[in-house]
Order: C-alpha cells, then structure tokens, then sequence
C-alpha cells in the first residue's frame, strides 16, 4: 500500500476547486459536487494520491449536498483530525498518503451501518468503474464493489 504518495504532477493538474478543497482544505457549494448522484459500481480514489477511499456499496444519500459514505473502504487511508474552524467543532478528514482534505465525518449516519457520515467533497475524489478497476490496478478491491449486473 506504500505506492500511494502526494503526487506533484497530480497536483499540478487539479483544477482550481480540486485545489482549493484537497490542498487548501476548502468546501464545494453543496450540491455541485460531479459525484454527488453517481450511483454506478466501483471505488472512489483520492484525486491526488490515488489511495483507494470509499467504495459504492457504503454510499448512501444523506440529503447534506455531498456524497456521503457510511465508512472508508480501507480505514487507515483516512485520517481523522479536530476542526475548530467557522465557530464549530468538527472532525476532518484527510487522505493519509496524499494529506488531501476530503471532507468531514459526523456521528449522524445510518445506525444499521456503524452512524457514520463520511461527508466527502466531489472535487477531492475520481471515481473508478467496477469496470476499469482491474486495469487500473485496484483489484484487490472488488471484494468491496456490489455486483450489479
């Protein structure tokens, strides 16, 4: 798992709100985000490292205006850090190999899936087909993917 770095190239490439959010630890407007109403199969990578985040099978709609998530697919790829900023007490959470802001997490999910919201910025993330996952190298994480077909 150690292949996953900050990639400078990668970094040089985001667009300006890829930049603000992962590198600057900004918001996208809520419900702009382009991967709000995805619903395909398949996993959600950190823009910049490429660290496998989420996986499909644990999004859910949550009404908050971003995609939110009931738990990483690999916790250790997902760091947790107190945020004190905007006159709230709140819990970051950033990409452990890329130090990319992804969003926050808040204890008002699912109950029947741990009460987790992993509320996560779009512009943070690339998603990756069920499809093209094999060929991009994320196999191992099929196992995490429904089988929609």
């Amino acid at each position: 798992m150690s292949r996953f770095t900050k990639d400078p190239e990668a970094i040089a490439a985001l667009s300006p709100e890829e930049f603000h959010v992962t590198q600057r630890s900004g918001t996208e407007r809520p419900g702009t985000g382009k991967l709000l109403n995805n619903k395909e199969p398949g996993i959600y990578v950190d823009i910049v490292s490429g660290e496998p985040l989420f996986a499909s099978t644990h999004k859910y709609e949550s009404g908050c205006g971003w995609p939110s998530f009931t738990k990483p697919i690999v916790h250790e790829h997902v760091e947790e850090f107190r945020d004190t900023t905007h006159g709230m007490i709140r819990t970051e959470v950033r990409s452990k190999h890329g130090d990319s802001h992804l969003g926050h997490v808040f204890p008002d999910g699912p109950r029947e899936h741990g009460g987790l919201r992993y509320c996560i910025n779009s512009a943070s993330l690339r998603f990756i087909h069920r499809d093209d996952m094999e060929d991009e190298g994320y196999g191992e994480f099929l196992i995490h993917v429904e089988d929609i077909r």
